[in-house]
Order: C-alpha cells, then structure tokens, then sequence
C-alpha cells in the first residue's frame, strides 16, 4: 500500500498542464491561414513559419508516398509534401 501511494504522488505532476511562456507556442493548433504555404518548398524556414502561424508545438513533415500513424495529437501540425518537395497541404492533428 505504501509503494502504491508513493508511486501516485510520482506520477501526479504529470497530469499537470503547463502554461506557456509569453511568445511561446500555445500549443492549441489553428488550421486558419495555412492554405497561403501550400506550394512553397519544404524548409526549415517555412516550417518554422507554420508552427508561428498554426500556435502548433510541434511539426510533422509527411513526404510524398510516405506512412504515418492515425493518431491524432491536438498540438501537432502535419504538412504533406509533393513528389518535388512542396507543401502539398497542411492540417492539424
């Protein structure tokens, strides 16, 4: 009993939410303004530009023809790419 109680108190901070620091990502994506990428060239600058405008934490290049997951995350940003390395589309999840 003793163990288990310890392990809770553990693993209590980690259901805490973090509040992000000013300027900071809020982590909460936004779909809005994206569509003004679509067939720019994949690169680190742009990426970088769609996590500002998206508020994303963090980004998913998807290449063209590539496999990922289903699994949906509220604070990531996946953008597909073409066969020649352009966005192709951008969406939250």
């Amino acid at each position: 009993m003793r163990k288990l109680m310890l392990a809770a108190a553990l693993l209590l901070p980690a259901c805490a939410t973090a509040t992000p620091a000013p300027g900071e990502p809020s982590g909460a994506c936004r779909n809005q303004d994206l569509e003004r990428f679509v067939g720019q060239p994949a690169t680190a600058d742009v990426g970088a530009q769609m996590l500002a405008a998206s508020g994303a934490r963090a980004l998913r290049w998807v290449g063209f023809g590539m496999m990922v997951t289903m699994d949906f995350s509220p604070d990531r940003l996946t953008v597909r790419l073409s066969k020649d390395n352009r966005i192709e589309s951008a969406s939250c999840g």
